[in-house]
């Protein structure tokens, strides 16, 4: 007897809403803007009683019907010509969806100004001054949407990657045109902002078909530990997880030595990743240091 998922079918059933929903909306753009044409086209008395309001709604809806249909046909194309599941959540359609945002609020504020009677083309060439200020004032936010595009177009990272910021890691949840969410292991949304990425050092473990765990540690030198002695020492420590970790995947580092200490680091390879092991095994790790810094020499 095949036994169905119950998660897949909400899945299923979300996926299908949000797409009737999409295409219902497209739809209902379409019959105003219809609506509107013939009034103007066979009711042009009622069109004059409020032409500023029947203009601004035109272009509007018009132009946001154009962009819709768009990115729909970029959208199915992109699916279909990367045979994805239609509830794919990737880069190149976050990117376009953003844009498609942005556009539709540039078309909101034109199909306003139109309302209030001002000319777009007279307040665009006549403001040139106020919007190099403005451009000035909301320098920062425009850098990040600018790389926040960049991001999502691009394949350096992707929703999903397990990547590590200075001192933050975690799995990318969302990209948007201001941040990068992430999830990091205590299951805390971080957010990223996107001007950071450029500016900072980004480890995509993802990129990788391994996972990596690191511990760094410190040790006195009266404790007369060597980086030989301290790998057999952590080897025994990780023999219960020996088939999870990758041939050769263990290493003891000296990152420095001081006049009284020495900083080491634990490297870990897992060939799957499994976030219960892998709080385990670093569990374990932690707990071994602190009872090999308890030791006297």
């Amino acid at each position: 007897m095949n036994l169905i998922n119950p998660g897949s079918i909400i899945r299923i059933r979300n996926t299908e809403r949000s797409t009737f929903n999409e295409l219902a909306v497209l739809f209902l753009k379409l019959i105003v803007y219809g609506v509107l044409l013939f009034i103007h086209q066979k009711y042009p008395e009622v069109y004059a009683k409020a032409p500023l309001l029947g203009q601004s709604l035109m272009v509007f809806i018009g132009a946001s019907l154009i962009v819709s249909v768009i990115r729909l046909i970029l959208v199915t194309w992109y699916i279909r010509k990367n045979r994805l599941n239609s509830n794919i959540k990737d880069n190149f359609i976050l990117g376009i969806n953003s844009i498609v945002s942005v556009l539709n609020t540039v078309l909101l504020v034109l199909a306003f100004m139109v309302f209030i009677g001002i000319d777009p083309k007279e307040f665009l060439t006549s403001i040139t001054i106020v919007a190099a200020a403005i451009a000035l004032t909301f320098k920062d936010y425009i850098t990040n949407m600018i790389n926040g595009l960049i991001i999502m177009f691009s394949d350096r990272l992707s929703l999903g990657d397990y990547i590590k910021v200075l001192d933050q890691e975690g799995r990318i949840l969302d990209i948007t045109l201001v941040n990068i969410v992430l999830q990091n292991q205590d299951n805390d949304m971080v957010l990223i902002p996107n001007s950071l990425v450029f500016s900072v050092m980004i480890v995509n473990q993802s990129k990788q078909n391994v996972r990596k765990l690191t511990v760094d540690f410190e040790l006195d030198l009266l404790h007369g530990h060597t980086p030989s002695s301290l790998e057999d020492y952590f080897l025994q420590v990780l023999a219960p997880y020996t088939e999870q970790l990758v041939n050769d995947g263990f290493s003891v580092k000296t990152v420095e030595i001081r006049k009284d200490l020495a900083r080491f680091k634990i490297q870990v390879l897992l060939k799957i990743r499994d976030r219960q092991k892998e709080r385990e095994i670093k569990r374990m790790l932690n707990t071994a240091v602190l009872q090999l810094t308890a030791q006297k020499r």
